[in-house]
């Protein structure tokens, strides 16, 4: 849809369940999403805010392009509802922004799948991407950087990877990107089970359940319980799916050669065992 919206060079609003992409002539001008903090959080939360409350035209661009790359991959997401796009509706920052370079469509669905392959490629369990984050202690040697040692320190056992976004004022995918890495040198926590049949709205994920929502009331009549994932629904097979930190139900994916539920301390005992070699 996105495509065809750029071929008409349609100005207005992409409505998705987990984001808009606001368009310009056909072209995408800003994007926000629940999960990715904006321009302004990550300019004040993450610390680039200078004293003299001035910011370079170069910066102030940069940090807009990354904020709606960033939420525009969440936006893309498949979700349970139909997009819709509403003609005319340009999005209320955009005289502020119009010195901002517009992205193409096809740009902006190229830098989605290369997000998604990378995720993939360094771990391949999106269980992880809206659970919360439970460290681990880390192995005789290991090595973590400056930036896993600040999002393990956040990390409660209650915050997920994009409530500890907002707190550190980082984008949304480069903190799933190394929550990723983390699970993939077992320092934090693999869910072993399948993501669950219903998955909470991106907004409820960010800031919590709504009073008398879902779960408030527990899990559906069809909902199966911890212990019983129930059938495997494989959903459509296009590059989103699957997505773990949305409304959709599809189910998590497995690779061929992975075991659905990953033995952290085998992969840790192998990964030593390579290196003593090395």
């Amino acid at each position: 849809m996105l495509l065809r919206l750029a071929r008409d060079h349609a100005t207005g609003a992409l409505v998705r369940d987990h984001g808009t992409l606001y368009l310009v002539d056909g072209r995408v001008v800003h994007a926000e999403s629940p999960v990715a903090p904006g321009p302004d959080v990550l300019l004040t939360a993450g610390g680039r805010q200078p004293r003299h409350g001035r910011i370079a035209a170069g910066e102030l661009e940069i940090c807009h392009l990354g904020a709606l790359f960033d939420a525009a991959f969440f936006a893309l997401a498949p979700g349970r509802s139909p997009a819709r796009f509403q003609y005319g509706t340009v999005h209320g920052t955009h005289a502020v922004r119009a010195a901002v370079r517009p992205v193409s469509a096809a740009e902006v669905e190229r830098e989605t799948l290369r997000r998604r392959e990378l995720l993939d490629n360094v771990w391949p369990y999106p269980a992880v991407d809206a659970a919360p984050v439970v460290p681990r202690p880390a192995a005789p040697g290991q090595t973590v950087t400056a930036r896993q040692r600040a999002l393990l320190a956040h990390a409660d056992g209650s915050r997920t990877p994009a409530q500890l976004a907002w707190a550190l004022g980082r984008p949304a995918f480069h903190t799933l990107l190394e929550i990723r890495r983390l699970a993939a040198a077992g320092l934090v926590t693999t869910p072993p089970e399948p993501a669950p049949r219903y998955a909470p709205p991106l907004d409820q994920a960010v800031h919590g359940p709504l009073p008398g929502g879902p779960a408030a009331h527990g899990p559906g009549p069809h909902t199966p319980g911890p212990r019983d994932p129930g059938p495997r629904d494989p959903g459509p097979r296009d590059p989103f799916t699957p997505v773990a930190y949305g409304t959709t139900a599809a189910a998590p994916y497995e690779p061929v050669g992975f075991a659905p539920d990953p033995d952290i301390a085998l992969l840790r005992r192998l990964r030593d065992a390579l290196e003593a070699h090395l």
